[in-house]
């Protein structure tokens, strides 16, 4: 397969052909799921904490007497019927993490860059580099290359043009190439690779 490179003109400026085998059949879709999964799990604080019958503050005496008062027997001011007493099964600190192996994770960010590029939802410039910190000179970028919807801008290193440049854009994320994942190769409906960038992902995939 091979894909064409663009300048930040939006003019195509040559093509190169992919060096990882590209998937085309059913193969990876259930480590795309286990990935995801596991990436969203991580994702989760686990610190909901309630306290328990035996964990609630308060005076270890009956409420009242066993018998005598009419009332229901009690013989505690922690009960969980009670306001202010214990939570029963109620949520404690727990690791929501998933092991995902190492082998897994590749076959999915593999299956993952296929289906965008099969889609044709990837494209690759030359460079990626703005000279000032505009948020209207990366939107202008952005149409010179027909993009209009979200986008994940992947290159080497980010420099602070760019940064500045895409954090007031709600539907703009930018990555490096060493550093994205699975989950964020889906979340976007384009992938913005500069061709160092793009052929440094490819190392990670071979």
């Amino acid at each position: 397969m091979k894909l064409s490179v663009k300048n930040i003109e939006g003019q195509d400026t040559g093509e190169f052909e992919v060096q990882f085998p590209v998937i085309e059949n059913g193969k990876g879709t259930q480590a795309v799921h286990d990935t995801i999964v596991a990436y969203l799990a991580a994702q989760r604080s686990g610190t909901a904490c309630t306290k328990t019958r035996a964990e609630v503050a308060g005076p270890g005496r009956k409420p009242w007497r066993q018998k005598g008062t009419g009332r229901a027997r009690a013989g505690t001011f922690a009960s969980p019927l009670w306001r202010g007493g214990g939570v029963v099964f109620g949520p404690k600190p727990r690791d929501y993490t998933k092991k995902v192996n190492r082998t897994t994770r590749k076959l999915a960010l593999r299956k993952a860059i296929s289906e965008r590029l099969m889609a044709e939802e990837i494209v690759v410039v030359d460079d990626i580099k703005l000279e000032a910190s505009k948020t209207k000179s990366f939107i202008k970028f952005l149409r010179n290359l027909s993009i209009e919807s979200s986008v994940l801008v992947v290159t080497n290193n980010v420099d602070s043009n760019l940064r500045l440049a895409t954090r007031n854009l709600p539907d703009v994320d930018v990555a490096t190439s060493a550093d994205i994942n699975t989950y964020q190769i889906l979340k976007y409906d384009k992938l913005l690779f500069n061709k160092d960038a793009f052929q440094e992902l490819e190392k990670r995939l071979v």
